[in-house]
């Protein structure tokens, strides 16, 4: 009889499992939003506490200096090369590296190179509204 009850009140795998699937993102059905020059962003998750932005950046453009108070962000390079400069120091990323970096720390990423790059930029909380440019 305990066994019956227990099974009653759980809910099924079928009927758990569907409600938490999320849906396949992508950058066809992400958000897209324009920065700098001729770059493109488009959010893969967008949310307060966590944003993940696939980022797109053609040679030769780079972002302005800057620092997020609260936010800690990971850029991860997913093709090309960067130079990302963190606190004054400079670090050459290429594909399948990344760095972290921490709230208050002043950085910069460039694409100095003669191809496109494209990276992720994790943030945690969100780091948008959270910018001070240099």
């Amino acid at each position: 009889m305990a066994k019956k009850v227990q099974s009653e009140s759980l809910p099924s795998a079928s009927v758990h499992a569907r409600s938490v699937t999320p849906a396949a993102v992508s950058r066809d059905n992400a958000e897209h939003y324009r920065w700098g020059v001729d770059c493109d962003a488009w959010y893969l998750v967008n949310d307060e506490q966590l944003s993940v932005i696939e980022e797109f950046m053609p040679p030769g453009a780079a972002e302005i200096r800057h620092h997020h108070e609260k936010a800690q962000q990971f850029f991860y390079i997913v093709s090309g090369e960067v130079i990302m400069e963190v606190e004054g120091q400079t670090t050459l990323l290429h594909a399948g590296t990344g760095i972290r970096v921490m709230p208050g720390q002043r950085h910069q990423i460039r694409n100095p190179s003669s191809v496109p790059v494209r990276f992720l930029v994790i943030s945690q909380p969100r780091s948008h509204g959270d910018r001070f440019n240099e």
